[in-house]
């Protein structure tokens, strides 16, 4: 089981995600780091846990509010041997190919709900550096529904992100992760011009090494995390113990 933190960033600071609602996230307090600025808080992750992989959600850009590239790049800079996948509100192939080339070494996130269509994953297939995130708020999918039917088109990496259940110590939403790999398991094996089938990523709601378990027993493969890890809720000996999961 792959466990990558996740850092949302608005106004230039770390702020703590909470149910999907954006207007209320506050800066960051957290014992991992003695601020919200960004590099404080990756350093205090890191500190605790040796994680390849840092997830960025510019919340700023995707309510085109401005955004963090800025920050993004110093990150990724002070920090060469993370990989960072950043969600920066990209709607379309030719956004995507644009911040792709102006971010030599980040991986882009293609949020659904930033998403204008399908078209934008077919003419992008074959490219390594993104995500998808496939983006839930309650029942309802966020974004085109075509996105759910172009499976063919997904990357290697397809995040099932529960806006909801975000920070609200809910538990994952099995069921749903459960449908989305079932998915994954009943579509052609040709999968964005790879005959790999995507990894599947959990996002929202986990609150310990138990839900861990959950989602590897569900044929998920990797999780993104923040309140457990800054409430204490998964230890170093946790992480340690979720890469032979």
């Amino acid at each position: 089981m792959e466990v990558i933190p996740v850092i949302d960033l608005k106004g230039g600071v770390v702020v703590r995600a909470r149910l999907g609602r954006r207007d209320s996230y506050a800066p960051l307090d957290t014992k991992l780091a003695p601020t919200s600025a960004p590099g404080d808080v990756v350093a205090g992750l890191l500190s605790l846990h040796p994680f390849q992989t840092i997830y960025i959600a510019d919340l700023d850009a995707i309510e085109s509010r401005g955004d963090h590239a800025g920050i993004v790049s110093a990150l990724s800079d002070a920090f060469p041997q993370t990989a960072f996948w950043v969600d920066a509100g990209v709607a379309d192939a030719a956004g995507a190919r644009a911040w792709l080339s102006r971010h030599g070494r980040e991986t882009l996130v293609l949020g659904s709900e930033s998403l204008t269509g399908p078209a934008a994953l077919q003419e992008l297939v074959g490219i390594e550096r993104l995500v998808l995130s496939l983006d839930f708020r309650g029942d309802c999918f966020v974004g085109p529904q075509t996105l759910l039917a172009a499976q063919h088109w997904w990357p290697s990496r397809v995040i099932v992100m529960t806006l909801a259940r975000v920070g609200s110590q809910a538990g994952p939403d099995l069921d749903r992760l459960k449908s989305i790999v079932d998915l994954r398991a009943s579509s052609p094996d040709d999968f964005g011009g790879s005959s790999v089938q995507p990894r599947v990523y959990a996002a929202g709601g986990v609150r310990g090494p138990e839900d861990l378990a959950s989602l590897a027993k569900a044929g998920v493969e990797g999780v993104l995390v923040a309140s457990a890890l800054h409430d204490g809720q998964l230890t170093s000996a946790d992480l340690d113990a979720a890469r032979t999961i």
